[in-house]
């Protein structure tokens, strides 16, 4: 089999191409792609050649972890059956590119294990799932509390700020510099740092990925409060250490979603208490993958673009 793909043969060489597909087995599905996402975070740091030393890496790379569409061929001890909409968190499927992290392409085979059953009536938003979980992931488990300051408003914020209100707790404050992105807000405030008086957070997320205001954040603290490193961040991080010894702040990243992380998250948006509505702002024809990507990463009115694969060879 093979399959058109989206292909980086180096920082900022990307093209769409056909790649030989790895021969599905018993425990594999081959799932027709209708729509995959673009990560503004690390497939950034790819397409941009500022991605640090990272597992797998190597070129040429299949980017993509946020890809939805239709099941056709189901091995024998899958359980799954064709017709059934899903969820892939990318695939290394590949015979002559790297599947990191694989999910940009119009066919994948899978192990079922790593696929989740979702509502076709999501379409698009179905690829949102991956970036929802991730931030479920970094507010659920012991010892972790809700944030009471996010910093950045794209889509990952934004995803923070809707769970922590569908939890029941209060709403937070969130932090965006970009005029565009102050809009679209959803039962919480929304306004610059130097507008904002407090400085007795107990938790703050950072979803900005900028770690050059991590000297700032500690100072917004109460004492014994928390920082959540949320984003990803291509660039060592550092900080004063006198005020944070005064605050005695704690730092705590937020590592990928788990399994049971995106099942949560499936039932949040099945039931309604999470709503993935108007977090998709562009979405293109995956012919036009290289503008897509482009456009992505360097326009600042685009939250989130979505390649639509269903023309595609």
């Amino acid at each position: 089999m093979k399959t058109s793909a989206v292909v980086l043969k180096s920082p900022r060489d990307l093209q769409l191409e056909m790649l030989e597909l790895k021969q599905p087995g018993e425990n594999d599905l081959v799932v027709e792609i209708n729509y995959s996402g673009i990560s503004t975070g690390t497939e950034k740091l790819f397409w941009s050649g500022e991605m640090p030393p990272f597992p797998g890496m190597s070129y040429p790379l299949v980017p993509g972890y946020e890809a939805a569409g239709e099941v056709v061929h189901a091995g024998s001890a899958t359980g799954f059956r064709s017709g059934e909409f899903v969820f892939v968190p990318g695939a290394d499927c590949y015979t002559n590119a790297s599947g990191l992290f694989g999910g940009a392409a119009k066919r994948l085979v899978t192990d079922a294990h790593r696929v989740t059953r979702i509502n076709s009536a999501l379409k698009s938003e179905g690829t949102l799932l991956a970036l929802a979980a991730t931030a479920l992931h970094a507010m659920l488990g012991q010892g972790k509390t809700a944030p009471e300051l996010i910093v950045g408003h794209g889509v990952l914020g934004r995803l923070l700020a809707r769970l922590t209100v569908a939890m029941g707790a209060p709403a937070p404050t969130v932090w965006e510099i970009n005029a565009d992105r102050r809009k679209g807000t959803t039962g919480y405030p929304i306004l610059t740092s130097e507008d904002d008086p407090r400085f007795d957070y107990k938790t703050i997320y950072d979803a900005s990925g900028n770690g050059s205001i991590l000297n700032d954040l500690i100072r917004r603290l109460q004492k014994g409060g928390e920082i959540v490193l949320a984003g990803f961040y291509s660039a060592p991080l550092s900080f004063a250490y006198p005020p944070a010894f005064m605050k005695e702040a704690r730092l705590r990243v937020a590592s990928e979603w788990e399994r049971a992380d995106l099942q949560t998250i499936r039932e949040f948006v099945d039931n309604g208490s999470l709503s993935l509505a108007n977090l998709i702002t562009h979405e293109m024809p995956a012919c036009q993958a290289i503008k897509a990507y482009e456009m992505a990463f360097e326009d600042s009115s685009c939250l989130k673009m979505i390649l639509n694969w269903e023309s595609a060879l």
